[in-house]
């Protein structure tokens, strides 16, 4: 199935107007699995929208496919990029950089040139947001070992990895992510870590993974609670 092609007559039917078009996802990657949508940015003038309006999240049905469309207007689309950049998640330029174009032009190659060596630069980040973050994984790590309750420590073992991942991105540099992105992207950052990190998660080891954990917190700092002011 064309996909690109099946964008292209849903933005004629429900964006003509749009200036640029860009289809993202694992559908542009070539990932797509049976219940992928088809993930669209649309940037285009204000007449795309109703009064009031200069951006949209929504969701269409079309040519058998579940399309997830985020439109903006340029105004629009900027404010929300540096949402995400203050956020450290870089979700639109994600789209506008890594997607295929289905509508180009002089718009497109404009964003794509100033925001490519912003998102390149990586994450802006406060040390004392670090400092947040170790503690909160410190506080984390104690609730997990204090944890006597099957489920309680199921959730706090998935908690651990999720913010003790997100801290290691960012002080690599790199930026957040988060759900089944999160593993993505700290494979891509350090494979050996992540798996020495996963794999007694998967097994279910607890002292091994709460061993795992330590040794990462120490490499980032160490235990972070008496004396620390939020």
């Amino acid at each position: 199935m064309d996909h690109a092609e099946i964008a292209r007559r849903f933005v004629e039917r429900e964006y003509p107007q749009a200036e640029a078009v860009v289809l993202a996802g694992s559908t542009a990657r070539g990932e797509r699995t049976p219940t992928s949508d088809v993930d669209l940015l649309v940037i285009g003038p204000a007449e795309m929208f109703g009064p009031g309006e200069d951006s949209r999240a929504a969701t269409y049905a079309f040519g058998g496919e579940v399309f997830e469309v985020f439109a903006y207007t340029p105004d629009a689309f900027t404010r929300w990029v540096e949402r995400g950049l203050a956020d450290h998640r870089p979700l639109l330029l994600n789209m506008l950089i890594d997607g295929l174009p289905v509508r180009a032009g002089a718009l497109l190659e404009s964003l794509r040139a100033r925001w490519a060596p912003v998102r390149d630069a990586g994450p802006q980040v406060d040390p004392h947001e670090l400092e947040v973050r170790r503690y909160i994984v410190t506080d984390v790590l104690d609730d997990l070992r204090d944890a006597t309750d099957s489920l309680e420590r199921h959730v706090l073992a998935a908690l651990l990895f999720e913010r003790l991942g997100q801290l290691l991105l960012l002080d690599a540099g790199r930026w957040l992510a988060t759900g089944k992105h999160l593993p993505r992207c700290l494979r891509a950052w350090d494979p050996d870590r992540t798996a020495r990190l996963a794999d007694p998660l998967l097994e279910g080891d607890d002292a091994a993974f709460l061993a795992a954990a330590e040794a990462e917190l120490e490499a980032l700092g160490g235990r972070l609670q008496a004396g620390f002011t939020r």
